[in-house]
């Protein structure tokens, strides 16, 4: 595929990259709610990556395929976020809130600006980047490596919609226990949270490694850009763990005695016996879909 495809593609997206930022940063300053990018996290990375894989013509399967499982990734997480208000006027992420209250407002501002708006936006296209790798080096056929990479990305979507789920009949569970009255429940503990105290984070991290793997067959080598966003991407995350708990910590008592029996990301069997009765971070849903 000529260089100048691949440069026009990924300009493209970048123009798509700074509509979106000045967009959700307005939107942001003139709503004064800051939800705006986590409303557009399952959305971008599908455009980007049908963007490289209609610049390439729709014939190079390699590009087709992480199209249509960004595509997957994008309805399933869209979905999930939907069904928890977070379109609706008010849906902002719990956290922003809490981080309001940490900072002075000439400092929250300046964070929404360079990390909400701007950091986040940029990190939703660096994601896709393997795409843009993937366009570079058509000649790499399609083979056995990346129908694995495919099928694995599938059972993570699969592991990431049951964490989900799990989290989300206990929310409403636990509504439904508040609206009657009785105790709240806390935190869950049973299924996937059993085992990992953010098996969806641990999920969605794994779905962009995998993305970065097919980079990575297409040019030969894990040693290039498509790799940076799964590598960002992680290192977000394990930001907002050390984040959202810090919250969980303060509401929950119980929850110092759940991080020290249960792993934190990687699903790994419990230190002690989790007890039967069902408990997860209840407090620790984000509104975000499977982003911190």
């Amino acid at each position: 595929m000529p260089a100048t495809v691949a440069s026009e593609a990924l300009l493209v997206c970048l123009a798509v990259f700074a509509a979106a930022t000045v967009s959700t940063w307005l939107l942001s300053v003139l709503t004064r709610e800051y939800s705006w990018v986590d409303r557009a996290w399952s959305i971008l990375p599908p455009v980007y990556l049908w963007v490289f894989a209609v610049a390439g013509g729709m014939v190079h399967t390699r590009l087709v395929v992480l199209a249509a499982l960004g595509t997957l990734w994008g309805l399933r997480l869209t979905l999930n976020f939907a069904r928890k208000g977070g379109y609706r006027p008010g849906g902002e992420d719990y956290r922003w809130a809490a981080l309001r209250r940490r900072m002075s407002r000439r400092r929250f501002a300046l964070f929404n600006l360079g990390f909400i708006s701007i950091y986040q936006n940029l990190l939703l296209l660096v994601i896709t980047l393997p795409a843009w790798i993937a366009l570079q080096h058509t000649g790499t056929p399609f083979g056995a490596g990346d129908l694995a990479l495919a099928a694995l990305f599938l059972a993570c979507l699969a592991g990431e919609t049951v964490a989900d789920q799990q989290q989300w009949a206990f929310q409403q569970n636990r509504l439904l226990l508040r609206a009657r009255g009785a105790a709240d429940p806390g935190f869950l503990r049973g299924g996937l949270f059993r085992f990992s105290r953010h098996p969806n984070y641990f999920f969605e991290i794994a779905q962009w490694w995998l993305v970065a793997g097919f980079g990575a067959l297409a040019a030969g080598s894990i040693l290039q850009p498509g790799t940076l966003g799964a590598v960002l991407l992680t290192l977000l995350f394990v930001g907002s763990i050390a984040f959202t708990e810090s919250i969980s910590l303060e509401r929950h008592p119980d929850y110092a005695a759940y991080r020290h029996e249960v792993s934190a990301l990687v699903p790994l069997p419990p230190r002690r016996p989790a007890a039967e009765t069902a408990r997860v971070p209840g407090g620790d849903d984000p509104i975000r879909p499977g982003g911190p």
